[in-house]
């Protein structure tokens, strides 16, 4: 058997056209997988984000908010219910909401969203947030992202430049007082963070007794799952006791399978393989036909028909290969440049290289047995 991955080898690079045709269309393939794989995997990082930039054990939210932009609100009076037990360290109540925001240079509007919290508390995980809490104590100032999306301005040029930058949040005129770091994802352009009583008077019409996220910390060794069931049954039913992790999956849940976002991320992964599977099937199956005499002779010398197939799997295996190596190659540089323009998290993992080189070499070798039936042909007595 030493000497059919040769064979198989000399048989491919023997058509050259066909073996660059071959090549290239498993790199599509290949390249059209990552992309999707990793916009996939993208909009689950980003989607939260701000999930794993809260510092809390335990959260409440409203049952009717659906993801984390676009929440309901419910009484403030749960987060102090909960407060009232003794594992619990703390508490901490968070306004959120999309508000339309002026361009500081062009004057055009895009939503952004805005996080409200008070500052005496330690609510975001955020060093460059936790050095400004006192610029946000200040009557109509926030601090903005500046991983947030350029559509928004160059709000981060402009501060660094002038340490100073006005423009208008729904219509109010605020002061950009410091920047942080959170990024963007698919449902979020940018991000502002202030104090809740700037928070409000921003959205004067909102009751301050309404909060949008319930975030707590328990003391050092309280068990969060445990704590978790038991705030579940001790509040009403207008909220949902969530922990950190539960949180996120909550998220992701959402993004994954009510949007059709994820849904179409998964199908360009499945329509990937069926091109790469029909381009290798086609391949191999006219190299078979075009050796067919080869093959009989190959069975007229005594050479059972599982050597014939592995020779057909070798030369599946190899394309395999082949195709990945530029492929890949490929993607990292379309990583970045995706990433660079989207501002979202686009990066190859070592998880991701070997999953899809396992499945590229699966899809090929699926394309090899299919295409393997064109040797029952390779019958001696009927070649020669």
């Amino acid at each position: 058997m030493i000497f059919t991955i040769p064979l198989g080898w000399l048989q491919l690079k023997k058509e050259k056209l066909r073996l660059l045709v071959a090549t290239a269309g498993v790199g599509f393939a290949v390249v059209l997988i990552f992309m999707q794989l990793g916009f996939r995997t993208a909009l689950f990082v980003s989607a939260v984000r701000f999930h794993t930039s809260f510092d809390y054990d335990i959260v409440l939210i409203s049952p009717k908010t659906a993801y984390m932009i676009n929440p309901e609100s419910f009484s403030r009076r749960r987060l102090y219910q909960a407060a009232g037990f003794s594992a619990v360290e703390s508490v901490s109540p968070v306004y959120m909401s999309l508000a339309p925001w002026k361009n500081p240079t062009s004057s055009g509007t895009r939503a952004i969203f805005v996080v409200g919290f008070n500052p005496s508390q330690h609510v975001l995980n955020l060093p460059a947030v936790n050095a400004n809490l006192d610029k946000i104590q200040l009557p109509d100032v926030v601090l903005f992202d500046e991983l947030s999306r350029p559509e928004l301005g160059p709000v981060p040029e402009l501060f660094k430049a002038r340490q100073t930058v006005e423009t208008e949040l729904i219509n109010r005129k605020i002061s950009v007082g410091g920047l942080f770091q959170v990024g963007t994802s698919f449902g979020l352009d940018g991000s502002v963070v202030t104090s809740d009583l700037n928070f409000l008077r921003l959205f004067p019409s909102r009751p301050e007794g309404l909060i949008d996220l319930g975030l707590i910390k328990l003391e050092p060794g309280v068990d969060p799952d445990l704590m978790r069931d038991t705030l579940d049954e001790a509040l009403p039913d207008d909220v949902i006791v969530l922990t950190r992790q539960g949180y996120k999956d909550r998220e992701v849940a959402y993004w994954n399978s009510t949007t059709p976002i994820g849904y179409v991320f998964t199908f360009g992964v499945i329509i990937g393989l069926v091109v790469g599977s029909i381009i290798v099937y086609q391949i191999l199956f006219s190299d078979v036909s075009d050796h067919l005499a080869e093959y009989a002779t190959l069975r007229a010398m005594g050479y059972p028909m599982s050597f014939l197939i592995g020779v057909v799997l070798q030369e599946a295996v190899i394309l395999s290969v082949l195709g990945y190596l530029p492929a890949f190659a490929i993607t990292l540089g379309l990583y970045r440049m995706a990433g660079d323009a989207t501002r979202l998290p686009l990066e190859m993992s070592v998880e991701r290289g070997v999953a899809v080189l396992m499945l590229t070499v699966v899809m090929c070798a699926v394309s090899g047995l299919i295409a393997v039936r064109k040797l029952r042909s390779a019958d001696p007595a009927e070649i020669f």
